[in-house]
């Protein structure tokens, strides 16, 4: 599961609540929550058409920002994934069946809630042949009949490395192509056991070079330096990577990697340039920014 989870997050207007064995949340963490209209008419889809969302799994902060402006991620294939990251609250087990109607159901929501643009992400799926694939490129199908106006954004998982069902999903020519290296080389034996670094950024490779726009996503504070996060950063940009969000991680539970450090709201001001002298044509880095944080601004301003 590629998402950064935000459960520890305390909106402005309540009470902090020390959690026990937990570093204390700097002040800069505090959200307020303002739910609009447009926020209210996407929930109501959302339970209606028994659709899943990463922004309520993962408790992201910015779900009220990106609601209200019409911007929303949905998680399909399931709920339960068959890799257990040590960042993610996500259920690890054994999946169930395939929901065949649910890209129609995805489509039908953004068809009437008139989405500008729209994510859509997954758990892993393992046991599938093709990894989920054919449901990406089936979802991104059904959202550009009934809604051609809506940028499309797709956030991957490895697919182990098939680079068949990598060109299942680019094929439909999403308008992003995300795949989230999450962290450095040293930490992925610990934190995404599951998971290869070079493995991930071959995916990336390879899609840029089927001519997608690429994509990728790196929490902070794992227990990494600043040198390895400049490193990550050199090699997304060596395979060509266009677009950069780097986020604070936050442990979801006390069974999940511990946090190590909170990193400053200027610290991520410097990853951000130093992304940006990379040549990353857009970069989100701060300690609320999660994978799809101001996606469709993203979509909008990185050109081919």
């Amino acid at each position: 599961m590629t998402f950064i989870p935000t459960s520890e997050i305390v909106p402005l207007d309540t009470s902090s609540v020390t959690h026990p064995r937990r570093k204390s949340l700097p002040p800069w963490f505090r959200v307020q929550l303002r739910p609009g209209p447009h926020y209210k008419e996407l929930r109501q889809l959302v339970e209606t058409h028994q659709l899943h969302t990463i922004c309520e799994e993962a408790r992201c902060p910015n779900l009220w920002e990106c609601w209200n402006n019409r911007t929303a991620t949905f998680l399909i294939l399931g709920d339960i994934c068959t890799r257990r990251c040590h960042y993610c609250s996500v259920t690890t087990g054994r999946p169930l069946a395939l929901d065949l109607e649910e890209p129609h159901r995805i489509a039908d929501a953004v068809r009437l809630l008139k989405l500008r643009h729209v994510v859509i992400t997954s758990v892993n799926r393992d046991d599938l042949p093709d990894g989920g694939a054919g449901l990406f490129a089936e979802t991104i199908q059904r959202i550009r009949h009934v809604a051609p106006n809506c940028t499309v954004e797709v956030l991957i998982s490895d697919f182990q490395g098939q680079q068949q069902d990598l060109a299942t999903v680019v094929h439909e020519h999403p308008d992003i192509l995300n795949h989230n290296i999450e962290t450095v080389p040293r930490l992925f034996p610990s934190i995404r056991p599951q998971g290869k670094y070079a493995r991930s950024l071959t995916v990336l490779q390879w899609a840029q070079e089927m001519g997608a726009r690429t994509k990728s996503g790196l929490m902070a504070g794992l227990g990494e330096t600043e040198e390895e996060i400049r490193n990550v950063l050199q090699d997304l940009r060596s395979v060509g990577c266009e677009m950069v969000t780097i986020g604070q991680y936050l442990r979801p539970t006390l069974q999940h990697a511990p946090v190590s450090r909170f990193y400053t709201p200027e610290e991520f001001e410097g990853f951000k340039q130093v992304a940006v002298e990379l040549g990353f044509h857009h970069v989100e880095s701060g300690p609320l920014v999660r994978s799809s944080y101001h996606a469709e601004q993203q979509a909008q301003r990185s050109e081919k």
